[in-house]
């Protein structure tokens, strides 16, 4: 007997084609995620597992609808078993959520052997990233700082960094305060954007004179710093 009919006996639903055929697109598909990903790229929490895991993942999907086809028992079994799967490691950046489900849609457009869907789908999807991305679609550039100032509990310093923040910001805005070293200091957090001219060194030099030379810290970023 045919071992692709013998195969196709035993699962009712698809050939070793199939198989081979959703597999592979998924493969290759996959692989151009993971391609988009590092080329668009811009931070420096590049990690090689994570888009060897896109590349996986496309995969395991396809295999996964395979499996479950259009039997609704085995849809629910699965979901009973992949719900013991816990997942600890934090995302770092919004855009790798969408990369993944990315990876998973085309895993189960390639599963449910919706092969040109998934194909173009893939393509017009990479393509619309790479244009956004050389074009910094949505991009915001106003450069800002986060200032750090660390000051001696129990007295009001807000006045005098208030003042050197007049003097070297356009703009600025307090963000939180917080006690440490058991309360013995207080720690402040302001955004601010520098005037035309001045430099954080100086910014940093006039506010330790205010604070009695405590720790002042300066980060500057595109609005990329968390706090």
């Amino acid at each position: 007997m045919n071992f692709d009919l013998k195969l196709q006996e035993l699962s009712g639903t698809f050939s070793v084609a199939d198989v081979v055929a959703a597999m592979a697109l998924s493969f290759i598909l996959s692989t151009l995620i993971g391609y988009a990903y590092r080329y668009t790229h811009r931070n420096v929490s590049y990690s090689q597992s994570y888009v060897q895991t896109l590349v996986v993942v496309g995969m395991i999907v396809a295999l996964i609808m395979l499996v479950v086809g259009s039997n609704l028992a085995r849809a629910f079994s699965l979901v009973g078993a992949l719900s013991v799967v816990r997942f600890r490691n934090a995302v770092k950046e919004t855009r790798d959520v969408g990369f993944i489900f990315l990876a998973m849609a085309i895993g189960m457009a390639c599963g449910a052997r919706f092969y040109t869907l998934a194909a173009v789908g893939a393509v017009v999807i990479c393509a619309v990233i790479i244009v956004m991305f050389k074009f910094n679609w949505f991009a915001l550039n106003v450069q800002r700082q986060v200032v750090k100032v660390q000051v001696p509990a129990g007295d009001d310093y807000t006045p005098q960094i208030r003042d050197v923040l007049i003097k070297y910001t356009s703009e600025f805005e307090l963000v939180s305060t917080e006690t440490i070293r058991g309360g013995a200091l207080s720690e402040i957090f302001y955004t601010v954007r520098l005037k035309k001219g001045a430099e954080p060194g100086d910014l940093v030099s006039a506010l330790q004179e205010r604070t009695s030379g405590q720790r002042v810290t300066v980060l500057t970023g595109y609005d990329t710093t968390d706090l």
